[in-house]
């Protein structure tokens, strides 16, 4: 088993090619790190569930799903509207379990059971659907909506062409679009290609996949998958009180044994505070117990280390380390789970503190 590695609370992650705003206030965001030539800006959005915030402007909107609450035509119109006033010239966008007249296969054969569901009503339109998310009014507005799809672009003329896979797939529970028995995973994500940027509705298994009743709900397929891909950038969602960031470094090419994805967790949905060099369990030992069952914790370097733990190797901050990394974000905007306890009132809103739009700069 691989250790679970616990991060700490975090506002900005920096690195020699990619810097993430977790944080941060609308007035003073901070600048690209370089040149625009040399580094693309990328917003990050997900779960906003039929709701509305603040996003700061970039090059390119990626959305990795649950645009809508109930998954109704309504709802989709309503986000689809707001997502096409955005400054964003580039606008990516794969759906998620909650966008129910988005799956067409599972809404034809499930719409008269919906919640969502009117009596009197026939089944909404899909034609209507696919106009909403790939017809003139979408592709006007930079709008690009993925199903298991590639697509390619640049954010100027003579730049870096990018490279953007979206799979809005994520393993079934209850009665949800895009649900895939976790058994037939391997076959799904078989699928994937290499690419530059993965979007996936849901995170890979034991990263940043923690749910509040301490279910690790990531998929072990997409974790092998994308151990094998390695992109620069994965982005999903899914599990709101995990949301945040982690870059990892790939072991170089050659060195042996098979590349794994990392084990990550927020501390603080352990009941781990990670602050000024020390772990304190902010509860009882029985609780403890319970909470990593499990899970073999890594607190970082040796056992008496008082250092601070990291959630980017040294030696990769000081530019030095071989081999290729991953910058992997849950992007969820929803509030839940222990970062929403901390807001002011305790729960927040969606996009608000603790859960705005991740701002992410990869370097060229």
């Amino acid at each position: 088993m691989s250790p679970t590695r616990l991060l700490p609370y975090q506002k900005l992650i920096s690195s020699p090619t990619a810097h993430v705003q977790l944080e941060y206030s609308l007035s003073s965001i901070l600048p690209k790190p370089g040149t625009h030539s040399d580094w693309t800006r990328f917003v990050l959005l997900s779960d906003t569930h039929s709701r509305m915030c603040d996003v700061p402007d970039g090059d390119v909107l990626l959305h990795t799903g649950d645009l809508t609450q109930h998954g109704t035509l309504r709802e989709l119109k309503a986000t689809m509207d707001w997502l096409r006033t955005l400054p964003h010239k580039i606008k990516i966008v794969i759906a998620g379990n909650h966008d129910l007249v988005v799956h067409r296969e599972f809404y034809e054969a499930n719409w008269e059971d919906l919640y969502a569901h009117r009596d009197g009503a026939g089944p909404e339109s899909a034609e209507e659907m696919r106009n909403l998310l790939k017809g003139p009014a979408a592709r006007a507005a930079g709008i690009v909506y993925l199903e298991n799809e590639e697509h390619r672009f640049r954010t100027r003329e003579g730049g870096r062409e990018w490279r953007v896979y979206g799979s809005p797939w994520s393993p079934e529970f209850d009665n949800w679009a895009f649900g895939y028995d976790p058994d037939q995973g391997r076959d799904l994500v078989a699928q994937f290609p290499q690419t530059d940027i993965l979007l996936t509705h849901g995170p890979p298994h034991n990263l940043l996949d923690l749910t509040n009743t301490k279910i690790r709900a990531g998929c072990s397929a997409l974790a092998a998958r994308v151990a094998e891909l390695q992109p620069r950038l994965h982005v999903f969602g899914h599990i709101h009180e995990a949301r945040g960031a982690y870059l990892h470094q790939w072991p170089p090419t050659g060195a042996g044994d098979e590349p794994r994805i990392p084990w990550v967790q927020h501390g603080i949905q352990l009941g781990v505070q990670v602050d000024d060099g020390e772990e304190k369990w902010m509860d009882s030992a029985k609780e403890e117990e319970e909470l990593t069952d499990g899970l073999e914790i890594d607190f970082g370097g040796s056992e008496d280390s008082d250092s601070k733990r990291e959630m980017v190797d040294k030696d990769l901050e000081r530019g030095t380390a071989p081999g290729q990394t991953t910058l992997f974000v849950n992007a969820a905007n929803m509030p839940s789970g222990p970062n929403a306890r901390r807001i002011p009132g305790g729960r927040g809103k969606m996009g608000g503190m603790g859960f705005q739009p991740i701002i992410v700069d990869l370097s060229s």
